[in-house]
């Protein structure tokens, strides 16, 4: 390092150093080391705009700092600001967060900035991607816009949307725009989806909520509801209001629903219906009418995820259609008492157990009237239903326009850029402006 330059806020050492006077730049491509109050930084070949006070380093850019390391394959760094601009792969590594990324801005004084371009944070316990990507330390905040996912580290979940928050000190995600959740149900991911998703609590007690239109699906399970509920302590899953349930043959229906796991096997434990219990099935072998049973309350017991057991009581009514093992139509049974169970099989219902004084009888085809084959309240629903994952999303979630991320495919003028900054106070360096930039 034989060549030293020096100015009030900095001093650049090298081994050669090349000088325009008239265009007021200096250049060496030998490496070199510049030291300011902040920072350290080291890069095999550099420029210094004089005029601008900017450097422009290429090919192993790194900067130290007391609180966090850049390392870059091209970085711009205006002195007086110390705002850096960064090329090509690029890794900030701090006390608590890594953010990844292969376009971004950094202003190296308060830890804030975005990456564009495949953007990553690791922050905390989640890791977060997208297309875009806003980082501020000091508010322990940070947001991502366009294909978002940010996986809990803990838990396996993932969160899929197209603009996500996460707070760090809340330990908590906030996403729409296409948003669904992903957790891992016995080795079958369950999609949980609304029109927005909300992830609180500490790794052991996570609590989502989905909002609006809420829809969810695993291979053997679905429904949906105006809200979704689930703590992941307790293992309950609240559906709120309207609810609709799916089972095999069954559609569910009730006031409230609730579906708890065994938070040890993780396995599905139990089903309840509270208020207004109502299963209907399409009858399988007749193909004309359907099965129906009715109650106050509904409780159902899951064995290796499968339903099984199915406790219908106060008030409970049927309509069964009953076949021999020949598949032979026997008659329709029509019965009211206190309670009923329901032993499930792989596809239908297999026996139906009465309690305390049933009152019912089997009526041959011609005379049961077709008006009287409906219980109280029907309303088959199956077209509603939901068979994949792909049809928790309706048409408005697949038609979302993603918003156009500002400088990818043109990379804008970053002395303009850097100009426009100090003269703004409004801009994205001064203020949570920022946030809306980066998902320009």
């Amino acid at each position: 390092d034989n060549v030293v330059l020096r100015n009030a806020s900095m001093t650049l050492r090298t081994d050669t150093l090349y000088l325009d006077r008239e265009a007021q730049e200096a250049y060496y491509n030998t490496s070199g080391t510049i030291v300011d109050s902040a920072n350290v930084l080291n890069s095999k070949i550099g420029r210094y705009f004089m005029t601008t006070k900017k450097y422009q380093f290429i090919d192993s850019v790194n900067i130290k700092n007391p609180e966090y390391t850049v390392d870059s394959r091209q970085l711009d760094y205006y002195t007086t600001s110390k705002n850096a601009y960064m090329y090509g792969p690029s890794t900030i590594v701090g006390k608590t967060y890594t953010f990844y990324f292969e376009r971004g801005f950094y202003d190296t004084k308060i830890e804030r900035g975005y990456g564009i371009k495949n953007t990553r944070i690791d922050y905390n316990n989640r890791i977060i991607e997208g297309d875009s990507v806003y980082f501020d330390k000091a508010t322990a905040f940070a947001s991502a816009t366009n294909n978002i996912k940010v996986t809990d580290t803990i838990n396996n979940g993932v969160v899929r949307a197209h603009y996500a928050e996460v707070f760090r000190q809340k330990d908590s995600v906030f996403a729409t725009k296409r948003a669904v959740a992903i957790n891992l149900v016995e080795q079958d991911s369950m999609y949980i989806h609304g029109d927005t998703l909300m992830i609180t609590g500490l790794p052991e007690h996570r609590i989502l909520r989905a909002f609006r239109n809420s829809k969810f699906y695993k291979t053997d399970l679905s429904g949906k509801c105006d809200s979704i509920h689930f703590d992941q302590q307790s293992g309950i899953t609240q559906l709120i209001k309207k609810p609709i349930l799916w089972n095999k043959q069954n559609q569910m229906t009730g006031d409230s629903i609730h579906l708890v796991s065994n938070m040890e096997t993780e396995k599905l434990d139990s089903l309840k219906v509270l208020n207004n219990a109502f299963v209907i099935a399409f009858d399988s072998i007749g193909k004309e009418g359907y099965n129906q049973a009715k109650g106050k309350d509904l409780f159902g017991k899951f064995e290796e995820n499968q339903l099984r057991t199915i406790d219908l009581v106060k008030n409970t009514e049927v309509i069964y259609y009953m076949y021999n093992d020949d598949d032979e139509f026997i008659g329709i049974n029509k019965t009211i008492c206190s309670k009923i169970r329901m032993k499930m099989g792989e596809e239908d219902i297999e026996e139906i157990i009465f309690y305390t004084n049933p009152d019912g009888t089997i009526f041959p085809d011609s005379e049961l009237p077709k008006n009287s084959r409906k219980l109280r309240g029907f309303i088959w629903r199956g077209d509603e239903r939901i068979n994949s994952k792909e049809e928790i999303f309706d048409e408005d979630d697949n038609n979302i326009e993603l918003v156009y991320i500002r400088g990818i495919e043109n990379p804008i003028d970053i002395d303009a850029e850097e100009e426009e900054r100090q003269q703004n106070e409004g801009d994205p360096v001064n203020s949570k402006g920022l946030r809306k930039r980066s998902s320009q």
